[in-house]
């Protein structure tokens, strides 16, 4: 039986940082089982947060909960691309390296690995065609303009239930009914988005965070597997999310009021 010393040896020497051999199965297993787990909400309506959530004493402030299950995965990322350089015999990493390491801060093994030396480890391996900078920026400039939409209709979302509290307060300020603390409580307070890309679609937010990370995936290059295993692994968990949730909208909010709507893609579904 390993000791405590034995395990955490193992663990350094191996795991964190991985080897390449363990870092090819973190990143297979993230590659494969990923998917299959996320479709599995095409067989399950239910949803631990949002629309579908319930009270509970384990509920946590949203933003904790995000803060919780997004810290991992950037020091993962950090440990592994500050330490597997040396142990690789590397002196520096080029500038793409970093750059793309600072946005990414999800699944850290798998894309820490291909960024901190499994990938490439020279300006010439980032330039295998005349277009590679071109291809980098326009990457980037994606993942930028990804990010800002989802930033401003997740914002939309938010202010559904800013705008019903603000209307709430002025009912409770200007001397008329007085409403009890339930009823100015918003956080089960929901309508139809009609801002921006809501006007035709039901989650403007999932598809622009997977043109996000489809912006990462052409900056890193088509053949970075990690960040192509990370774009499909969104999609595989937000679709079925967003196609229960157009179920959702229409029995809130009837079928009428949501037919002229796309769930997700534009002209698709």
């Amino acid at each position: 039986m390993l000791s405590a010393d034995d395990l955490v040896a193992v663990v350094s020497s191996e795991w964190l940082p991985p080897t390449r051999d363990n870092w090819q199965l973190i990143s297979s297993v993230f590659a494969i089982v990923f998917p299959v787990l996320g479709m599995l909400q095409f067989a399950i309506s239910w949803y631990g947060m949002g629309k579908t959530s319930v009270n509970s004493l384990l509920n946590i402030p949203g933003r904790w909960a995000w803060l919780t299950m997004e810290v991992p995965g950037f020091l993962s990322l950090s440990y592994t691309m500050t330490t597997l350089p040396e142990r690789l015999g590397l002196d520096d990493l080029p500038w793409q390296n970093k750059v793309l390491g600072a946005l990414f801060v999800c699944n850290g093994i798998s894309i820490g690995g291909w960024l901190g030396g499994y990938g490439p480890t020279t300006a010439r391996d980032w330039m295998p065609h005349s277009w590679s900078t071109a291809q980098f920026v326009a990457g980037i400039a994606l993942f930028y303009i990804g990010l800002m939409g989802n930033f401003f209709h997740d914002e939309e979302l938010r202010e559904i239930r800013r705008a019903e509290r603000r209307k709430r307060e002025r009912i409770n300020s200007s001397g008329g009914r007085q409403l009890a603390e339930k009823d100015v409580d918003v956080h089960k307070h929901y309508r139809v988005p009609e801002a921006m890309l809501f006007k035709w679609i039901l989650y403007p937010h999932y598809l622009c965070e997977w043109i996000e990370w489809l912006g990462f995936w052409i900056a890193a290059g088509f053949g970075c597997a990690p960040a192509r295993s990370f774009l499909v692994n969104e999609v595989m968990a937000m679709f079925p999310r967003a196609w229960n949730g157009r179920k959702w909208y229409e029995n809130e909010f009837g079928e009428e009021k949501i037919r002229r709507k796309w769930t997700i893609l534009p002209g698709l579904c």
